[in-house]
């Protein structure tokens, strides 16, 4: 695969007037991540994910205000937003749809479920739909081989999938992803302050 190369030295970054990095999240950094760790440093991860969590990505202004906020320089907080592919640096759907594409999953046709959602949705893996509903994502092993093949749809993991259940899962989603809760999975929110 080819390096693809970003000009970030002269970008000019889209800003909003109010931070992504709210009082309240601050607060909440500080009363539940900043006692738990010996630095400020530490707490770069919880925050990428919260600032995520609260945006449905984490916008370039963001991370500057995270690193000021942990006393980083903004590359540290871009190089590590970059390594892990969790983190989405672009706005994504309101659902995210991550098909398995391992060995054990492309065995038992995964490719077919990738396909459908492609047909279905009109978009091609690692796109949006104009409506910023779905993102359709294709990537490694999701730790469920032996209940091949699996998607994730946000943080809730379906098993055994076929084109015909993975269907009815899509025609079943809420209209907002706000009211696609799985209790036992994916993140708890319950304390994050909300923006």
């Amino acid at each position: 695969m080819a390096w693809i190369t970003e000009n970030r030295r002269t970008e000019v970054l889209e800003r909003r007037s109010e931070p992504y990095l709210t009082d309240a999240l601050k607060d909440y950094f500080a009363r539940k991540y900043f006692p738990r760790y010996p630095t400020k440093r530490a707490v770069l991860l919880p925050a990428l994910h919260a600032i995520q969590h609260t945006y449905n990505w984490i916008p370039p202004q963001a991370m500057e205000e995270i690193a000021a906020f942990l006393e980083l320089a903004p590359a540290e907080v871009m190089d590590t937003a970059t390594f892990y592919e969790e983190y989405w640096l672009k706005p994504k759907g309101e659902f995210l749809i991550q098909v398995c594409r391992s060995l054990s999953c492309e065995i038992c046709d995964s490719a077919k479920l990738t396909d459908h959602c492609k047909q279905k949705l009109g978009i091609e893996p690692f796109e949006t739909t104009d409506d910023g509903r779905f993102t359709l994502v294709e990537l490694e092993c999701l730790g469920a081989c032996g209940t091949a093949p699996v998607a994730l749809i946000n943080d809730v993991l379906h098993e055994n999938l076929t084109v015909e259940t993975l269907d009815q899962l899509i025609e079943k989603l809420p209209k907002h992803a706000h009211d696609y809760k799985d209790p036992e999975i994916g993140w708890n929110d319950s304390d994050l302050p909300h923006h």
